[in-house]
């Protein structure tokens, strides 16, 4: 274990599960503090919880839908009665619906931007309080998408959400800059997990799709995402109001799709 975060707490939204439980896990290996958040499966966050005490981490695990402004508040409340302090918030939780845009259910869009947006600016709207009453400064990490910064096939209500996330990123790093709160996003690219696993069959790609589209001619880890936020939540970095794509190379490339890849 590291010291980079020792002393500090952490909250990760959508911790029970892939990337989440993956940056929860991270940030406590290097010395924090970490809530494990969690809307529905109290089993799969306890496993995440019981892996990092097991590795000597502390962590502790609070269910809240993070579009509901009271369940966030009340997990900020609970965060800071446990450990006296929020020092970094991750907003990962977050959900799709893959259908065409002319035949998407309005309900459907609504839940997906209720989570994926919506929830983003509660917990920082509610974390960004806290701070500045800690006056003690901060970092705030939202897990974007590089499908907020481009189009993408049957994602309509996913790709609006993230590009939300991004633009209101850099809206609140201007703002809370004076009060040294550094808000920045991840935008992954395509990174295997379970999730990943669950919906690609309905998304209509394979794994040799994603290889030969991607110039790094692989899926991206949870691992490496959780290395990508530790960086960004240390807030001693002169970084805020930063986008920082870990798609290996996906929104970067014109070429497109390399033929002859496995």
């Amino acid at each position: 274990m590291s010291e980079l975060f020792e002393g500090k707490t952490a909250i990760v939204t959508g911790a029970s599960r892939g990337i989440g439980s993956g940056i929860a896990t991270k940030l406590a290996e290097h010395g924090a503090s970490v809530v494990v958040n969690y809307r529905s499966s109290d089993r799969r966050a306890a496993d995440v919880v019981d892996g990092i005490e097991e590795t000597g981490g502390t962590a502790v695990a609070v269910q809240a839908d993070v579009s509901e402004y009271a369940d966030v508040e009340a997990m900020v409340e609970a965060t800071v009665d446990r450990f006296g302090s929020l020092d970094i918030l991750v907003n990962n939780a977050g959900m799709t619906k893959i259908d065409p845009a002319a035949e998407i259910d309005i309900e459907d869009w609504r839940r997906v931007i209720d989570v994926d947006l919506t929830g983003v600016f509660i917990g920082c709207q509610v974390a960004g309080r806290r701070m500045q009453d800690q006056a003690d400064g901060g970092a705030i990490v939202n897990i974007a998408s590089m499908m907020g910064e481009m189009g993408y096939h049957m994602r309509a209500p996913y790709c609006a959400a993230k590009a939300g996330v991004i633009n209101l990123t850099r809206t609140l790093a201007v703002e809370w800059a004076a009060d040294d709160i550094a808000v920045n996003a991840l935008a992954p690219g395509f990174i295997k997990t379970d999730i990943t696993d669950q919906t690609q069959e309905s998304a209509g790609y394979t794994d040799d799709d994603i290889r030969r589209r991607t110039p790094m001619a692989r899926f991206g880890t949870v691992e490496e995402m959780a290395n990508c936020v530790s960086f960004l939540a240390r807030g001693d970095t002169y970084v805020t109001g930063e986008v920082l794509r870990a798609d290996g190379g996906w929104t970067s490339d014109a070429w497109r799709y390399h033929e002859g890849r496995a």
